[in-house]
């Protein structure tokens, strides 16, 4: 593990679902007012542009939200889920092609103390990152978040050896609430038998 930022070649290629396999085991960090936090990934999830039914901008939808999914890959997709939880996402592809990957879980490895302050928790616990409301809880990620480059200071991802191909577990989407070849799709992402990843079946 280092803390060489990747580049933004990473995340501009048209491959998202390996863009969502390889972020697999690197370090998603923050730094915001003087409190630097930071996670290894361990669980992702791949949504690819305006064919997928599972994305925001399924069928080209451009609205204030997902507008962002439209830039150029390498920035942050932070959005309000069903009013309680935010999300966060990196986006990917070049500009105009809408796809993202959800960081649905992480190990906490730097500045635990200020994530036990904002979890409100009192003991360090596997299943503090474990699901994508807690990530952002953890990293103190909210919408004021959306759209920052992940090549500077505030939010970054540090580079890693990659996963053996053999540790990672395929597996449909959290939620996909339709029907169609989308709703089973494999595109969920995970280190086998880490026991950071989310509960969610």
């Amino acid at each position: 593990m280092n803390n060489f930022t990747l580049k933004k070649s990473f995340y501009t290629h048209a491959d998202t679902l390996g863009i969502a396999r390889a972020l697999l085991g690197k370090k998603l960090m923050t730094s915001f007012e003087g409190k630097v936090t930071a996670g290894i990934i361990c669980e992702t999830e791949a949504y690819c542009g305006v064919e997928d039914r599972g994305c925001h901008a399924y069928s080209g939808r451009f609205t204030e939200r997902t507008k962002i999914m439209y830039a150029e890959g390498g920035v942050s997709y932070v959005y309000l889920c069903y009013g309680v939880h935010y999300l966060f996402n990196v986006v990917t592809h070049v500009a105009g092609q809408p796809h993202a990957v959800l960081i649905r879980a992480i190990e906490p490895t730097e500045g635990i103390p200020t994530m036990l302050e904002r979890r409100n928790l009192t003991k360090f616990t596997s299943g503090m990152g474990a699901g994508p409301g807690l990530v952002t809880q953890c990293l103190g990620l909210t919408t004021k978040h959306n759209g920052l480059s992940l090549l500077g200071q505030d939010i970054r991802i540090c580079d890693a050896a990659p996963i053996n191909p053999k540790q990672i577990v395929a597996s449909p989407r959290v939620g996909m609430n339709f029907s169609g070849p989308y709703k089973l799709i494999p595109w969920r992402f995970r280190i086998a038998d880490s026991p950071f990843t989310s509960k969610a079946k």
